[in-house]
């Protein structure tokens, strides 16, 4: 009787297998800062930190350096949650040619500490024609 006690309290004890929790990571990188804000999957915001929040040199918020400290912020309250998976969203200044300094460090340190990233995605926008420029139908005249 006490046998069956015993095996029936360590298989109740033994951690359920469930579908590990997911989240978005939205990345902003431009060469002035870097912003993370990180959500679930139906859009509800878990956290938002900038580079102004990690340091208070305004030339270093585009850091790379920087841009771990975000992520370790980051990784603690995703921590707390249990989150595991992560969709990576990239995103750049509008029509800018290249990412940020602060993105691929963000995404490397986020790998190093045991996140799995399903997902990456370059959300950078980018012009498509836009308004009629000034300067009339022969351009400015000097």
């Amino acid at each position: 009787m006490t046998e069956i006690k015993l095996t029936e309290e360590i298989e109740s004890e033994k951690p359920k297998k469930g579908k590990d929790i997911e989240a978005i990571i939205n990345i902003y990188t431009s060469f002035n800062n870097t912003i993370a804000h990180v959500t679930d999957m139906s859009g509800r915001t878990i956290a938002k930190i900038s580079g102004g929040m990690v340091t208070k040199h305004g030339r270093l918020k585009a850091n790379p350096t920087i841009a771990i400290f975000i992520e370790k912020r980051i990784t603690e309250l995703l921590n707390e949650l249990g989150v595991k998976n992560l969709y990576v969203r990239i995103r750049a200044k509008t029509n800018s040619p290249a990412l940020g300094p602060g993105a691929h460090a963000m995404i490397k340190s986020l790998t190093r500490d045991g996140f799995k990233i399903l997902n990456i995605i370059d959300t950078t926008r980018f012009p498509r024609g836009g308004p009629k420029k000034k300067g009339g139908r022969r351009g400015r005249r000097v």
